[in-house]
């Protein structure tokens, strides 16, 4: 599973403002731009944000050189559907299938490396590009959503759940077998900190103490097992880090930092429950840190405005001078980023970017008929509202089918023994038990989400008003789930091998899902 679901991607595209599209008139000097997006890392884990036990030096040099964002935010926190996202400039609720995670990605829906390509651009990747899923074919080949691979190049593993994929070293052959005359666009996925993690690798190998953890989320136990857990995930991010780093170095040594825009973020939550695959703050708040030294004003700066990976797309076309509509790309949704690049303000730029949207169907399956568990949401000011639209299903998936939108690890195990062997029940509700119709979060005060406000009549005035204009939103970009006929997410069909997971399981199938382990699945709890 760890090859097809990824830490993190360095995007360097080339583009140049003004330049004719399909002509392939680009300039040797147009920027590049390195976009570094962590598969599963949630926003706080990262040392530009003040977190002292996990080391970040290029993450942070990227943020010293430019602009750090605190309020960054996926639309959907699972990989192929935030991916889609990133790709097409579209909330996932506006493309189809893609909503949903390992679909099959509708031919309609160009994404910019592809655009980039056919506007004189060269186009490559590494590791992990848009996935899990079937990316469909052009012309009988396989689409290339991110870019043609640049994967040959392997190293010894650090541990045995680190790739043996030479990120860097392949990056630099990209880079060799660029045409002198093109600028460049370059897609880093690397597989890290995804789970599968070598247990204590954190503390063994990475010379970590578990006392270097400041806070454990409220929604865990505080225990050693699962300190140990997050130094591991810890380790997997220092490890992507570091490829960055040496990215960074190659691109100084041959003079093309300067002229590179650099982005690095994370495209869903850290692997751990109640977080990843969920749509809770740390679920879909995410590192964000840009450098541009051609191009942003004031670097160094720390901004506070809401900024979408539906942004990325719309900054890349006014930056090349191409709009949406002669491209072949459908309209964008988000908004170009450029007014945060030429301003020198810090704190609060655009006062129009004060909120965004968020919501799922269909991540991982387990439920009757591979069923989703759809959501809406709204991120206002310091307000999360959210509406759970069929609380009668389970949130992480069904307990007798091992909750399979909750990948296996020591703390997902820790959890559910706190009820199969100690009879409590607190920590497994919080994780993996139902949830009420509507949600309500103060993620300032309260940033683990653990105070429902939906239920307090004092809050009922905002709520019903976040709700309203959520759905106002949703309407004008022509959400199926609020308009007319949501359930077509859940008849959307799973890409995956193992489709109809549930009801093959129950009637007596032997049907792996590596992701999770065996001792997940809670048979005593079948309704």
């Amino acid at each position: 599973m760890k090859q097809i679901l990824s830490i993190a991607a360095i995007l360097v595209v080339g583009i140049l403002s003004g330049c004719q599209p399909g002509k392939g008139r680009v300039e040797k000097r147009a920027p590049n731009i390195l976009f570094a997006i962590a598969d599963d890392a949630s926003w706080k884990h990262f040392g530009a944000y003040g977190c002292n036990w996990v080391k970040t030096p290029a993450f942070d040099r990227v943020a010293k050189n430019g602009i750090l964002f605190t309020r960054a935010y996926t639309p959907n926190a699972k990989c192929a559907p935030s991916r889609s996202c990133i790709l097409t400039g579209r909330n996932t609720w506006q493309l189809e299938e893609a909503c949903n995670h390992s679909p099959n990605f509708p031919a309609k829906f160009k994404t910019y490396p592809e655009v980039l390509s056919e506007n004189g651009y060269f186009v490559g990747s590494v590791g992990k590009g848009w996935a899990p899923g079937n990316p469909g074919k052009i012309n009988g080949k396989r689409r290339e959503l991110t870019g043609i691979k640049f994967d040959e190049l392997k190293v010894p593993p650090v541990t045995t759940g680190i790739s043996t994929n030479d990120y860097a070293a392949n990056f630099e052959a990209f880079l060799a077998a660029r045409p002198a005359d093109k600028p460049f666009c370059f897609w880093y996925g690397c597989f890290e900190p995804h789970r599968n993690y070598e247990f204590k690798s954190g503390i063994n190998k990475g010379n970590k103490n578990i006392d270097e953890i400041d806070e454990v989320p409220s929604f865990w136990p505080d225990v050693d097992t699962i300190r140990a857990d997050m130094l591991d995930y810890a380790f997997e991010i220092e490890h992507f880090d570091a490829h960055l780093n040496r990215m960074l170095r190659k691109l100084e040594e041959i003079g093309e930092l300067e002229n590179t825009i650099v982005i690095v973020t994370a495209d869903n939550g850290m692997p751990f429950p109640r977080i990843k695959g969920q749509e809770y703050e740390y679920s879909n708040h995410l590192p964000l840190a840009i450098s541009w030294p051609n191009g942003i004003k004031n670097p160094g700066r720390i901004v506070d405005d809401f900024v979408n990976f539906i942004d990325f797309v719309p900054t890349y076309l006014e930056l090349t001078g191409l709009t949406a509509e002669q491209v072949g790309m459908h309209p964008t949704t988000g908004n170009s980023l450029t007014d945060i690049f030429y301003s020198k303000k810090d704190g609060r730029v655009n006062p129009e970017r004060d909120f965004v949207l968020i919501g799922k169907e269909r991540h991982d399956i387990g439920r009757p008929n591979d069923q989703g568990y759809p959501i809406r949401g709204i991120i206002r000011n310091n307000y999360l509202y959210i509406r759970n639209f069929k609380p009668e299903r389970w949130p992480a998936g069904n307990p007798e089918t091992g909750y399979l939108n909750c990948d296996g690890s020591p703390t997902k195990t820790y959890i559910l023994d706190t009820r199969r062997k100690k009879g409590q029940l607190e920590y497994w509700q919080l994780n993996f038990g139902k949830r009420v119709s509507e949600e309500l979060y103060n993620i300032k005060t309260d940033p683990f989400c653990m105070k429902n406000l939906a239920l307090d009549e004092a809050f009922a005035e905002l709520k019903n008003k976040m709700d309203e204009e959520m759905l106002e939103k949703l309407r004008m970009q022509g959400d199926p789930r609020i308009l007319v006929n949501g359930d077509v997410f859940d008849n959307y069909e799973y890409s995956g091998v193992v489709r109809n997971y549930y009801n093959r399981y129950m009637q007596g199938e032997e049907v792996p899902a590596n992701w999770v382990n065996k001792s997940d699945y809670d048979a005593d709890l079948l309704e």
